[in-house]
């Protein structure tokens, strides 16, 4: 996607043969570009979250598994890179998908040439993800597509939560593809973008994309998006997900229950950007098996922002004292989906339906 113009990845590797991501720890008030070239490197990244969201993660883990194959291509340094960067983060499968596959390719492999077999897979990866992205928007396009025949002339309202735009992916974005797509297509489209406690990635990241992409978007604190519903002012909600069960139910940061809460209250629906990687098909229960990461109590008791002197600092907004608890993620059920739009197409949010879409994949992941 664009900045003020001109295209960006989130990760790429340039002309040095160095791999470079987008530090989104300085996003909205700094655009930061910097170099990882070891595998801590890649550890930091993942688990501080200069890289954000399922698909990007499962992307720099791949990278991540390349670069540390130039330090030790053996077995044991292989085996030792999946851990090491699987514990970075437990929730977004993502990030297992993508070293489990880098394993399959590279076991069969003489250790002299994992390095270059592990940079082939791990670019071949990214694109795969921007492709899925890309065709999740065009799915999803049909359905704006929908809703603008239905008020000829007006706009159509959009609510979004977290950040699933082309900044938590390699590109396009999962929940903001379909709206990127609507935009090129010539639709109006307006955006309420939640901010999304507690590390604001609507207000820091999604609305940064809109903003530089030249997207209609008005920032709402994340308990108005109940009261839009009520009074008619959101044709549809599209949110992303981190890990979603066999059955259809949907992990993606904490607050999206509440939305599709009031979705269903409203007869909004609401749709679930839901790339095939992201599927978990060893998990049905969604509530009682998905472990939700609990972060650091900082992230809630401290904000990051921008101050009158311009400098980017750090403010506590709590009590000295009062302790904070941080669940990063939370469980929508299926039954509250209205669909899940995927590379393949939209699909209910049921175990049946979502077998018959992808049972190549469900062969693969249980084996």
């Amino acid at each position: 996607m664009k900045i003020d113009g001109t295209p960006y990845r989130t990760i790429w590797q340039d002309a040095r043969g160095i791999v470079q991501v987008i530090d989104q720890r300085w996003l909205p008030h700094e655009l930061r570009i910097v170099d990882l070239q070891s595998r801590a490197d890649f550890a930091v990244a993942i688990r501080d979250m200069w890289v954000r969201g399922a698909p990007l993660i499962g992307a720099a883990a791949a990278w991540g598994v390349a670069v540390a194959m130039q330090e030790d291509p053996s077995d044991a340094g292989l085996a030792e890179t999946w851990e090491v960067l699987h514990e970075t983060r437990p929730t977004a499968i993502n990030l297992r998908w993508a070293l489990d596959e880098m394993v399959r390719v590279l076991r069969p492999v003489p250790p002299e040439l994992r390095a270059a077999v592990a940079a082939k897979r791990a670019a071949e990866i990214c694109d795969e993800d921007v492709e899925i992205n890309r065709r999740i928007g065009q799915h999803g396009l049909e359905i704006i597509k929908a809703i603008a025949a239905k008020k000829p002339g007006q706009t159509v309202n959009i609510l979004t939560h977290c950040n699933a735009g082309w900044l938590a992916t390699v590109d396009w974005g999962t929940a903001t593809s379909p709206i990127y797509h609507a935009h090129e297509a010539g639709i109006p489209v307006h955006v309420f973008v939640d901010e999304t406690r507690p590390r604001n990635q609507g207000a820091q990241l999604t609305a940064w994309e809109m903003n530089h992409h030249g997207i209609s978007h008005a920032l709402v604190v994340d308990n108005a998006g109940g009261h839009l519903m009520q009074h008619g002012e959101v044709d549809m909600v599209i949110v992303g997900t981190d890990r979603t069960t066999a059955r259809g139910d949907v992990c993606n940061k904490i607050g999206t229950y509440l939305k599709a809460l009031a979705a269903r209250a409203n007869g909004v629906p609401f749709y679930v950007a839901l790339p095939s990687p992201t599927i978990d098909w060893r998990v049905r229960d969604g509530v009682k098996e998905i472990p939700i990461e609990e972060r650091n109590s900082e992230e809630v008791t401290l904000v990051q922002g921008r101050g009158a002197d311009g400098k980017i600092a750090l403010v506590q907004i709590s009590p000295d004292g009062t302790p904070a608890r941080n669940p990063a993620f939370d469980v929508t059920p299926c039954e509250l989906v209205t669909g899940l739009l995927t590379e393949r197409g939209l699909c209910p949010a049921n175990e049946a339906a979502m077998a018959a879409m992808f049972p190549d994949l469900k062969a693969a992941m249980l084996g």
